[in-house]
């Protein structure tokens, strides 16, 4: 009867509430509405003012920095025509090269280099190097350096286009060299765009603002600036000429900072607005809320009891005492029990194993106390058929609203499928390192026959010496004794390279034992010597300072090693014989680490490749397996260490490895 009166004395309140009521609600509902439109307009005006404003100091200030850049660069040019004339006026034109160059350059950091051009476009001298910026010692193939040279001997000079190197965006500048009226030379000047904004953008203008150098498609070759001025839309672009060919000088404005008494005194004022707007509509809404209120506690019980039911995490709830008042379909389905065999029963519960039982009621006890682990806890529990099954359990208070605690409630989770695939996952990844290792010998099998051959070789030679004396007779026991040494020197070669084939294949669980990283460092390259020679490839060991023992696994960490220096050795094979190098390079941090960095010349590996070069299955080889680099870092993470790529400076690779010094 009461939940059917609602709906009627609703309607009742409805009917009686006078008239006007309603028209001075709307009234006052209008006036808040449009004092809120009069503020947004008014902080909108305030606000396109202050932009205005910021508009028009940018323009000046981009004006500004673009005639100085511009007064640079034409000071500069003035410089270069200079030298190319004084060129022509003495008899020792290499020292007054060295020496003016030399001074343009100190005193322009912009200025990468300066290169003193035949008629040939052959280089006579530069600074630093007399090396051509784009095309090396020549202009064979060079269109770009060909072009410029053909416009110069027009006599003016001349700016090339901008272009990127892997370092940075550059342009370039051609002066002409004439005497008497005939074509002698180029001065050849190569600017970087970013020294060019370094030198010429002072720090209150970076402060202020971002600038860019902008190409004809609108790609960014140079930047400045202290912030990230993405945010903001506030720029002004103004055309760099020279150099010209469409490049643009862009700055853009960072977002400042509001005037926060302005901002403070007009958010109160909405504040206040929106408080008596909705006070308006919270009388007219509590007696909807009031109606309402009977239906969303039945609707909210209906969705929660079905998403209860429909949850495949078991849910069980308990009092204070320890006695089940609850739990779900899940639950009830995980153990095989009925709902009735388990509500209201108290410990020992009927799911839990005799076996683990003592260990049960320490975590049950646990849990009473209020001293839940954090991170749940995994216990083994039996189904009523007696089965067992690994589950994983959180336990969270039940919090009543006025506060009090009533119980706890545990999501339970059936794991037992998730460890056995973990454990099998655990197996595949043993049989896969142990793969690795077959494979890497099986593809060094050739060069580990070639090494065994020579101490062999070697063994019967010595053997028939000693035959040939002792048949003649003519001996002495110290000769005997010097070929018997050397003949047992080379057995135990022969021995040591079968001990190190039989260590690194034979399969063993990991294993840690005190590890000098020099010795892991000579036995891989021991093993690999062989085809690198056999590749022109000379490999550089280079070990600093103290070498302290560490914790690991010698053979997984050979494997690493070896997987890594074998990947080198292939990435030179086209490289020129004599930068065939092969560095490994062991040295401490001052973290407390250790480091090993294998180094090549190859051709480095793209960054799009980069990006995916650890991913199981992925190889940049037609044959590969795409698992070395992935099980490498597999084992060096078991260490504890990191394993990454990074590009060589003087072209290449570097396969960075760090592993932590003293870690049980």
């Amino acid at each position: 009867m009461k939940e059917a009166s609602l709906p009627y004395q609703h309607d009742r309140r409805r009917s009686v509430s006078p008239n006007w009521s309603h028209w001075y609600l709307s009234i006052l509902k209008m006036a808040v509405g449009l004092l809120l439109i009069l503020l947004i307009a008014l902080l909108w005006l305030l606000r396109q003012n202050e932009i205005d404003e910021q508009r028009s100091t940018l323009i000046a200030d981009v004006l500004w920095l673009e005639q100085s850049v511009r007064f640079q660069l034409e000071g500069q040019l003035e410089q270069l025509r200079q030298l190319a004339l004084d060129l022509n006026r003495t008899d020792d034109q290499n020292a007054l090269f060295a020496l003016r160059a030399g001074h343009i350059l100190e005193h322009s950091p912009e200025l990468q280099k300066l290169l003193w051009l035949d008629a040939s476009a052959r280089p006579v001298r530069g600074i630093p190097t007399p090396i051509l910026p784009r095309s090396g010692e020549d202009m064979s193939g060079d269109v770009h350096l060909k072009r410029a040279i053909e416009l110069v001997r027009l006599g003016n000079p001349v700016y090339s286009e901008a272009y990127r190197t892997p370092e940075q965006a550059q342009f370039e500048i051609y002066v002409p060299i004439f005497d008497g009226g005939e074509y002698r030379g180029t001065l050849l000047g190569v600017y970087s765009l970013d020294g060019l904004l370094k030198q010429q953008v002072p720090w209150w203008f970076a402060e202020k603002y971002q600038v860019r150098v902008l190409d004809n498609s609108g790609d960014s070759l140079a930047s400045k600036s202290k912030i990230d001025a993405a945010s903001t839309t506030l720029s002004y672009p103004v055309s760099f000429d020279p150099p010209g060919y469409g490049m643009v000088l862009q700055v853009t404005a960072y977002r400042g900072a509001d005037n926060l008494a302005q901002t403070l005194i007009a958010a109160l004022i909405i504040i206040l607005a929106a408080a008596v707007f909705w006070s308006l509509w919270a009388v007219r809404g509590l007696i909807q809320r009031r109606l309402f209120a009977e239906q969303a506690l039945r609707s909210e019980y209906a969705f929660r009891k079905a998403m209860e039911d429909s949850l495949t995490v078991g849910m069980r709830a308990r009092d204070l005492n320890g006695r089940v008042t609850y739990v779900n379909p899940a639950f009830l389905e995980m153990v095989g029990f009925d709902a009735d065999e388990l509500i209201g029963r108290e410990p020992p519960m009927p799911y839990w194993a005799p076996e683990e039982m003592e260990r049960t009621l320490l975590l049950h006890q646990s849990v009473l106390e209020g001293k839940p682990p954090l991170e749940g806890f995994e216990i083994r529990l039996m189904r009523k058929d007696g089965s067992r099954f690994d589950a994983l359990v959180y336990e969270a208070p039940l919090i009543e609203v006025d506060g009090t605690q009533t119980g706890w409630m545990a999501s339970i989770i059936d794991v037992t499928a998730r460890k056995h695939a973990e454990e099998l996952a655990q197996q595949q990844q043993e049989k896969l390192q142990v793969t690795s290792r077959l494979v890497t010998m099986g593809e060094m099998a050739s060069t580990l026959a070639h090494e065994l051959n020579q101490p062999l070789a070697a063994i019967t030679s010595y053997n028939a010496g000693c035959l040939n004396k002792l048949e003649s007779g003519d001996f002495t026991t110290a000769q005997l004794k010097e070929a018997l040494g050397k003949l047992a020197v080379q057995a135990q070669r022969a021995g040591l390279i079968i001990r190190r084939v039989h260590d690194f294949v034979r399969k063993s669980e990991p294993k840690r034992a005190p590890c000098d990283l020099a010795e892991v460092v000579d036995d891989s390259i021991g093993f690999i010597e062989g085809a690198a020679k056999a590749r022109g490839v000379r490999i550089v060991r280079e070990i600093q300072g103290m070498r302290p023992e560490l914790m690991a696994d010698q053979v997984m960490l050979e494997q690493v090693l070896l997987n890594l220096m074998r990947n080198g050795i292939e990435a030179m094979r086209h490289t020129p014989a004599e930068l065939r190098r092969l560095t490994i390079k062991l040295s401490q941090l001052d973290n407390h680490q250790m480091e090993i960095r294998v180094i090549d010349h190859g051709p480095g590996i793209p960054p799009e490749v980069e990006e995916k070069l650890f991913t199981p299955l992925f190889s940049t080889k037609a044959e590969g397996m795409g698992m070395g680099l992935n099980i490498c870092r597999s084992i060096i993470e078991f260490h504890h260490g990191r394993l990454w790529v990074e590009a060589n400076p003087e072209g290449g690779s570097i396969f960075v490895i760090t592993l932590p010094i003293g870690l049980q």
